[in-house]
C-alpha cells in the first residue's frame, strides 16, 4: 500500500535536544510500517519549532515563511537521520529524503482576513502594541498567559514540488514532506511568492496523500481512537466508520477545533467520494496494527 504518514506533536520535540530522543521511537514506528512492505511518505507538523526559530529570529527581522523552511530542514534532519540508523540496524535497504515544501495557497482565502493561529513567544501588552504598529502584524490575548502574534491558516490548494514527491515515491524512497504544513506560498505574476501563514499540517497530508492518490492517510496522534465525550465517563471510541456518520457526528460539535476536529476534516477530505481509500486516526505506537485495521479509527466511503 501507499501511505501517507502524519506525525503529530508527540512524535517531536519542542527543543533539538528533547527531539533527538523522541524521534528514535518514531523512526522504530515508521520502520515497523516499512517492513511490512509499505510506500512511506511522512508528513509532520512544526509547532513548538517554528514558534522557536521566529523568536530567536525576530530581533533579524527574518520573514516567518523563511523560519517554516528552517523548522522543515531542522525537523527533516533529526527524522531523516533516526530513520537512516533504525533502518541500517534492521538491513532495510530504503534511503530517506527530505523536501522543502512549498504549499500553494489561495490569496483570497477569507483566513487571511481573520488570522487566527498564534506563533511565537508570549509578549505583555504595551510590546505587542509596539510591534503592532511598527511591523503591522496582527496579535491577540492569549487565555491570560499574555499577547502572542497571530496569523492566517489558508488551506492547501497544490503543492509545487508534487512531481519530484511523485517521482521519489515511485523509485521507492521514504520521503519527508510538507513539513509543518509546508511553506505557503501564492502564485503571483512573477512566481510564487511566501506569505506568513500557517497551513494545518492535517489538512496539508491530506493534500499530498491524495495527490500521490495513497491508498491510506494514517494520521498518528497520542491516542488510539477518535472519541465521543473524550475522557468523560461515557467516553465512547470510534472504530470503524462511514464518512456519512462522521459527517453527521461534525455537525453535531463532538471534536474540538483546536485538536481533533482538524484530523478528522482532513482524513474526511482525502477519503470522501474515492471508493478504495481509507483514513486511519491512531497512536504512533499503533500504527502497524493501525494499518492492518486492528486499531484506531478506520474512515471508509
Amino acid at each position: 500500500m501507499r501511505v501517507v504518514i502524519a506525525l503529530g506533536g508527540n512524535a517531536l520535540g519542542s527543543n533539538a535536544e528533547e527531539q533527538r530522543e523522541l524521534v528514535k521511537k518514531t523512526a522504530s514506528a515508521i520502520a515497523d510500517v516499512v517492513e511490512e512492505g509499505h510506500e512511506v511518505l511522512i508528513s509532520h507538523g512544526n509547532g513548538p519549532q517554528v514558534g522557536m526559530i521566529h523568536s530567536a529570529m525576530e530581533q533579524e527581522n527574518m520573514p516567518f515563511p523563511e523560519c517554516g523552511a528552517m523548522s522543515q530542514g531542522y525537523i527533516g534532519f533529526h527524522l531523516q537521520n533516526a530513520m537512516q540508523n533504525e533502518f541500517r540496524l534492521r538491513g532495510i535497504k530504503r534511503t530517506v529524503v527530505s523536501i522543502v515544501t512549498q504549499v500553494v495557497v489561495d490569496k483570497e482565502d477569507p483566513a487571511f482576513e481573520n488570522p487566527t493561529k498564534p506563533i511565537g513567544s508570549f509578549m505583555d501588552q504595551a510590546t505587542a502594541d509596539y510591534l503592532a504598529k511598527r511591523k503591522g502584524h496582527t496579535f491577540v490575548e492569549d487565555s491570560g498567559r499574555g499577547y502572542r502574534r497571530v496569523v492566517a491558516s489558508p488551506k492547501p490548494q497544490d503543492i509545487v514540488e508534487k512531481e519530484a514527491i511523485k517521482e521519489m515515491v515511485d523509485a521507492g524512497h521514504v520521503i519527508i514532506a510538507g513539513g509543518g504544513g509546508g511553506i505557503p506560498v501564492v502564485d503571483k505574476e512573477e512566481g510564487y511568492t511566501g506569505v506568513p501563514a500557517v497551513i494545518d499540517k492535517d489538512f496539508a497530508s491530506s493534500k499530498i496523500a491524495d495527490i500521490l492518490n495513497a491508498d491510506v492517510l494514517c494520521i498518528l496522534t497520542a491516542v488510539d481512537y477518535v472519541s465521543l465525550h473524550f475522557n468523560t465517563p461515557q467516553q465512547t471510541d470510534l472504530k470503524d466508520i462511514r464518512v456519512s456518520e462522521l459527517k453527521a457526528l461534525i455537525d453535531e460539535g463532538h471534536f474540538a477545533k483546536g485538536s481533533m476536529l482538524p484530523k478528522v476534516e482532513a482524513a474526511l477530505r482525502f477519503v470522501e467520494g474515492e471508493k478504495n481509500r481509507k483514513g486511519i486516526i491512531a497512536s504512533l505506537e499503533n500504527a502497524v496494527d493501525a494499518l492492518r485495521q486492528n486499531t484506531g479509527t478506520i474512515i471508509e466511503n
